[in-house]
């Protein structure tokens, strides 16, 4: 049986919750389909820092900022820059007021909590959508079920479903790719390495490549082995062989500081291999009746700016917003929205490619450390 949905939004992610919180608030029930089994099905990430200008102007549109502050990460916006050698070459302690970070897991399960029962089906696998006329959509499910709806919002990330109903667009290979490893209990198993990377982040750079680090709210360091390889370098890799996974990134690093060479060599658990892609900065489509993108699905940009789960979350808020403030006039809804989304995504694409550029240039370290504070020296 074909069901009707006067607005449905596809993907569970921060944008799409976002989405579905906000219009809650104002009273307009949304359907949200994601195609994981459960809430618990998979681990959605690390930490983020969350953006005054951004999320955080989301979440108090969703009315959720004391819960935003009860799972702030302590400490968490402290930043270490550091050469090949482990020399520091910058040290911030944070404060957690500007940028505080916390886990996206927690900040998923807040947004979820926040829902009415049943606002997200999940196991509903999207496969494609087409349009019927007058703005309305039929979605068509992995299960060979299908729905109907007046509003359809793409918020299912960068391999989108939705994206082609409004643009031709697809995501390019970055020239980086990662390969992601935990070290649990840190302090007490690892200490020099722990002790170099400190209680936030730390951003190793040198040669074009990078170790990039996060202290996770459970006490583990997850890094990011950050490497200048070919598109399909990834898919060579057989990451149920950690030995061999972690010989192939460490040949990379050779020469590089025994603390740091440690984040991969004795992680512990699944690895990790993804290459990094983007949209081109400035994507943009022309309207079309009954349907529109957030988040990735609309501007997916490499992580060099801390920009995207910010502006998922943003988008989401603005969208909820322009179609509270015209009931009945979806045109007139989506319109708002994308002109306000078009030139600020592009803004924060163009920055977050410009991050890229930095991180993997020449004496990359010095140039991140010297843009943040000035010119800069190691420390003793």
């Amino acid at each position: 049986m074909t069901n009707h949905h006067p607005i449905t939004v596809v993907g569970a992610g921060l944008g799409g919750l976002t989405l579905a919180r906000v219009l809650h608030v104002h009273g307009i029930r949304a359907t949200v389909l994601d195609l994981d089994a459960s809430p618990a099905a998979r681990h959605q990430g690390g930490m983020l820092d969350l953006h005054e200008d951004s999320a955080q102007v989301a979440l108090r549109a969703a009315g959720l900022f004391d819960e935003f502050l009860a799972i702030v990460h302590s400490g968490g916006e402290e930043t270490r820059i550091v050469g090949r050698d482990g020399a520091v070459l910058l040290h911030h302690g944070g404060d957690d007021r500007g940028r505080p970070e916390v886990d996206r897991n927690d900040l998923r399960r807040v947004l979820l909590d926040s829902l009415p029962e049943g606002t997200v089906r999940w196991g509903a696998k999207v496969t494609g959508a087409r349009p019927l006329g007058d703005g309305r959509h039929e979605v068509l499910l992995a299960d060979g079920s299908t729905l109907t709806t007046d509003l359809l919002v793409g918020a299912d990330g960068a391999w989108s479903r939705i994206r082609p109903l409004v643009s031709a667009a697809t995501p390019g290979y970055c020239g980086i790719s990662f390969v992601e490893a935990d070290l649990p209990d840190a302090a007490r198993r690892h200490p020099g390495t722990a002790a170099l990377t400190g209680g936030g982040m730390m951003f190793a750079l040198a040669d074009g490549q990078a170790m990039l680090t996060h202290l996770e709210t459970d006490g583990s360091v997850h890094t990011y082995a950050a490497l200048p390889v070919p598109a399909d370098w990834t898919a060579g890799l057989d990451t149920t062989d950690a030995d061999a996974t972690k010989a192939a990134v460490l040949a990379h690093f050779e020469g590089w500081d025994e603390r740091l060479r440690a984040l991969v060599a004795d992680g512990e658990g699944e690895l990790v291999a993804r290459a990094v892609h983007a949209l081109p900065v400035g994507h943009r489509w022309d309207r079309v009746p009954g349907v529109t993108l957030l988040g990735d699905a609309a501007h997916l940009m490499s992580p060099f700016a801390g920009e995207g789960a910010n502006q998922a979350m943003l988008d989401g808020a603005e969208l909820a917003a322009a179609i509270a403030a015209h009931p009945g006039d979806t045109e007139a809804a989506l319109a708002a929205y994308e002109e306000a989304l078009f030139p600020r995504s592009a803004a924060a694409g163009a920055q977050s490619a410009a991050g890229l550029d930095l991180c993997f240039g020449p004496d990359a370290a010095k140039a991140l450390a010297e843009m943040m504070t000035g010119p800069v020296a190691a420390e003793a």
